[in-house]
């Protein structure tokens, strides 16, 4: 396998694509080389199945989602209030509907672990350790609420984005900021 780490992430981010605009059966090797606009061959140089590229997709969208440090530190600088969560919880649907193609890509992932346990379990270990370190961060900054409250924020806020990436005449931006806020105060304890 070839050892090239830029090609191998812009291979694996052409996937992404493919996989947000065809599906994942309009994943193919081709697909990919034509996306990545590389000759026709190399992706399969770089991974040896598809599987492990499916993969290897997965884990790439999370880490192109992730904020970043300077959100974080932004984030800890806050106080410790529901408007505070408010403020984060747009800042993580804006963050993720910015990357759409990533989330698409992911459901389709999603869809795609139901016939195929490999993918199913590394998907669930990845989301279970991504909401495992949201739950941390949420207590350990002393934010309000509890492990269940990152889960229920966790919940709601996902179909909001399916619903933005999938129908976005169903919600505009303004709808859309009204129902984080409205999920925020509904989950949020007050301080």
């Amino acid at each position: 396998m070839r050892q090239n780490p830029e090609r191998r992430t812009a291979l694996i981010d052409a996937a992404i694509e493919v996989l947000a605009a065809q599906g994942a059966r309009g994943l193919t090797f081709r697909a990919v080389d034509t996306q990545a606009g590389v000759p026709i061959g190399t992706a399969s140089n770089y991974f040896p199945s598809r599987d492990a590229l499916l993969v290897q997709a997965g884990q790439r969208v999370f880490e192109r989602l992730d904020p970043g440090a300077a959100v974080v530190g932004e984030a800890l600088a806050l106080p410790r209030t529901r408007e505070s969560v408010d403020r984060l919880m747009h800042e993580m649907v804006g963050r993720i509907t910015a990357f759409g193609s990533g989330y698409l890509a992911m459901m389709e992932l999603r869809l795609e672990s139901t016939r195929r346990p490999e993918l199913r379990e590394v998907l669930t270990e990845q989301i279970r350790a991504n909401v495992q370190e949201n739950i941390d961060f949420h207590l350990s900054s002393g934010m309000p609420g509890d492990a269940d409250t990152v889960v229920l924020l966790y919940l709601a806020l996902n179909w909001l984005i399916v619903e933005r990436l999938t129908l976005p005449e169903l919600f505009d931006d303004k709808r859309a900021d009204a129902l984080i806020t409205a999920a925020v105060n509904q989950i949020v304890p007050s301080e």
